[in-house]
């Protein structure tokens, strides 16, 4: 897998340190775990931090206090990491990364023509939301916008749009200064990991009609 678009750097050091919320954490780990330089960098991001923290002067604990954090740990239910049980039947589910996997699914719908979503249902709270987005071959989307942040990463399949190509592994990254439209390649149904915070703002007068039928 030859990757081409990686995270911004402050985006990877938030991953690093765990300032993101859950559905950005899901996006950026699948690309961190399949992309070697983005994991080079948040290593070195873990250690800076760590030896920050080695930094800081000791601070000296109340009595018992080890003792009451380790209860914490031991009182909570003991439970291996689920996989989707629809990972066997479905064809789509089954060629996901494992992080991805281990996440509730929910069932698709069709959010435009020749573009359909399955949400995911994270656990963790957070402004932003998780899902899979599937586009047909071929499929050009209205030119648009986002009122918040958009983080794309392609699955299978591969989509073009002003900066540049984006295949398997690559990450795009988008908020309200970025306005594209995305068009997906011919090769085969071109399926995204998406974390979104906010909406699309669709342009044009056909982008603003339809714009309140599409709910990512």
């Amino acid at each position: 897998m030859t990757i081409s678009h990686h995270p911004p750097e402050d985006l990877l050091a938030d991953f690093a340190t765990g300032a993101l919320d859950a559905a950005e954490q899901l996006v950026v780990g699948v690309h961190v775990a399949d992309c070697p330089r983005c994991r080079r960098f948040v290593r070195a991001m873990e250690q800076l931090a760590g030896a920050s923290l080695e930094a800081i002067p000791p601070v000296a604990m109340a009595g018992g206090a080890f003792d009451a954090v380790m209860a914490r740990i031991d009182s909570r239910p003991k439970t291996a990491p689920q996989v989707n049980k629809a990972a066997g039947a479905d064809p789509e589910l089954a060629d996901l990364p494992e992080l991805v996997k281990r996440c509730k699914i929910g069932k698709r719908r069709r959010v435009a023509p020749g573009l359909s979503m399955r949400p995911i249902l994270l656990s963790g709270a957070g402004p932003s939301r998780a899902f899979l987005l599937r586009a047909e071959p071929g499929t050009r989307m209205l030119e648009h916008s986002h009122s918040s942040t958009e983080l794309t990463l392609v699955l299978h399949g591969s989509f073009s749009h002003d900066g540049g190509r984006y295949g398997p592994g690559d990450f795009d990254y988008g908020d309200d200064e970025v306005d594209h439209r995305p068009v997906v390649g011919d090769e085969g149904p071109c399926l995204c990991l998406v974390a979104m915070t906010g909406d699309l703002r669709m342009h044009g007068l056909l982008g603003r009609l339809i714009s309140p039928f599409v709910r990512l």
